[in-house]
């Protein structure tokens, strides 16, 4: 199955500019749709789902000032870079209060441009594969839900503490298999000093404390590796 290429909203009412950039946009696997002026890009926008848009600000019937607010009312999320002759300060200070991610003073440089579309891109997808991961989980007779950070057992409920919190969610991602012990201490403690370690080793034994209830789970101490939660069926 093809994979779906990245949608760019291009508002731009200079004909050469839009055609050309439009073009090599597409040569780097972007798909583009081209609007010369404001009411035709919003029409666009709100037919279409897209990535990310790229606005001019002079234009006719409906400004790009005009036209992020009314993108901003759809999705206040989406990407938006401004593409503008318009380089006094009050202006891009407008810009970026509208919500814009950057403001490209033309002329740019078109490969600059691609660049900053990729970074916005990746760290839209990074944020979104975040909001997408497991957060509950079933451990024997309990459940946990990182994102409220609870554990539960029938009618009995424990709210854990960030860092009881975020080390259960890492053990249950790595159910049944090793946990490494740097990899738990650096993202979580920031680094993996022995006095880190040694605070790891406690919230590990509160851990086990809050799940002694259930005699088909332990939290097993693989000697200077790491930890593993493991599970039986």
């Amino acid at each position: 199955m093809e994979e779906r290429k990245p949608k760019i909203l291009l508002a731009e009412d200079d004909t050469n500019l839009g055609m050309v950039l439009k073009n090599y946009l597409e040569l780097n696997d972007y798909d583009v749709e081209l609007c010369r002026d404001g009411i035709l890009a919003l029409a666009a926008f709100r037919r279409e789902k897209f990535d990310i848009c790229l606005l001019d600000i002079m234009m006719p019937n409906m400004d790009g000032f005009k036209l992020a607010e009314e993108i901003r009312d759809v999705d206040p999320d989406i990407p938006l870079f401004f593409l503008s002759a318009k380089t006094m300060k009050e202006d891009i200070i407008q810009g970026y209060k509208l919500g814009a991610d950057d403001y490209i003073s033309k002329p740019f440089d078109s490969e600059l441009l691609l660049l900053k579309i990729k970074a916005i891109l990746k760290r839209n997808q990074e944020l979104n594969n975040k909001e997408e991961e497991q957060f509950e989980f079933k451990i024997g007779q309990y459940h946990f839900n990182s994102r409220l950070r609870t554990l539960s057992k029938a009618t009995d409920s424990h709210t854990l503490s960030p860092k009881e919190n975020e080390l259960l969610h890492m053990l249950c991602e790595h159910k049944n298999d090793l946990l490494p012990r740097e990899v738990a201490l650096k993202k979580i403690w920031g680094s993996d000093t022995y006095f880190n370690g040694r605070s790891m080793d406690v919230y590990i034994a509160k851990l086990r404390k809050y799940l002694k209830d259930d005699s088909n789970i332990e939290i097993v101490n693989i000697h200077g590796n790491g930890f593993r939660l493991v599970v039986k069926d």
